[in-house]
């Protein structure tokens, strides 16, 4: 019988070991990105303070841009304002406030009607049906007054803490919260004040790091900072006074 050869166990080579100068440098390579990231220390106290400062210095008086006299017209400018600018609004509700002065003539004003003096705003079906649910509800349950809690606010229809906070801020001076819209959404990610893109997550981010007493004040600035200079596509960073202490991956400068 013919002897079977023995099966050789073949081996892999080894591979000859890193050299010693070529660790640090993958070392810092690795570490470069989470150390990018952990410098943009946005919520710093001392630079929250120098973002502050420097809106006080830009908009030290600045309000809420809509039109209205009194809290109920606020409300009702606030939810037309949804997707649309607040000039068209203002055009709108010159008009509109004359032919329904208050809270009853809305509640039970003709629909088919009341959406053709709000068409130019856009989305007037829905707009409709909340400014007319809102403004029975005020009528039949909150005495014809607009409530002044934000837990009241969210029961009416086509209200949420946007909306509230606009009111309560505004037109009471009652801050509980830090109005967030598409401006303040933008900036405060590009102020590096907020990762998130959720608002209601990004108005605790900056209710956690803004003064309270600051509230309703840093929301009328940021918004207007917003249309003004930190605008969506492109951005007047030559005119900012916040460029220096802003290292947003959008800047032009």
């Amino acid at each position: 019988m013919k002897k079977r050869k023995a099966k050789t166990k073949k081996t892999l080579p080894r591979l000859a070991p890193a050299s010693k100068s070529a660790a640090p440098a993958r070392r810092a390579k690795a570490a470069s990105k989470p150390a990018a990231k952990a410098a943009r220390a946005g919520t710093n106290p001392e630079r929250v303070r120098a973002i502050l400062q420097k809106l006080d210095e830009a908009y030290p008086n600045v309000t809420c841009a809509l039109d209205h006299k009194d809290a109920f017209q606020l409300l009702i400018a606030t939810i037309l304002s949804a997707q649309c600018t607040d000039e068209r609004v203002n055009q709108v509700t010159k008009t509109l406030f004359v032919k329904y002065p208050g809270p009853k003539d809305l509640a039970y004003a003709n629909p088919s009607e009341l959406e053709q003096d709000i068409r130019p705003t856009g989305f007037f079906r829905n707009k409709t049906k909340s400014i007319m649910g809102s403004s029975k509800k005020i009528v039949e349950e909150f005495g014809g007054e607009v409530p002044r809690t934000m837990d009241e606010l969210l029961t009416l229809p086509g209200v949420a803490r946007k909306t509230a906070n606009v009111v309560l801020g505004t037109a009471y001076g009652i801050a509980v919260g830090v109005v967030v819209d598409t401006h303040v959404t933008r900036l405060s990610n590009r102020l590096d004040l907020s990762r998130n893109t959720d608002p209601k997550k990004i108005e605790q981010d900056l209710m956690a790091v803004v003064p309270q007493q600051k509230w309703i004040l840093f929301s009328h600035q940021l918004i207007w900072h917003g249309r003004k200079v930190c605008q969506a596509r492109k951005p007047k960073c030559a005119e900012c006074n916040l460029e220096s202490i802003c290292y947003s991956e959008d800047k032009t400068v």
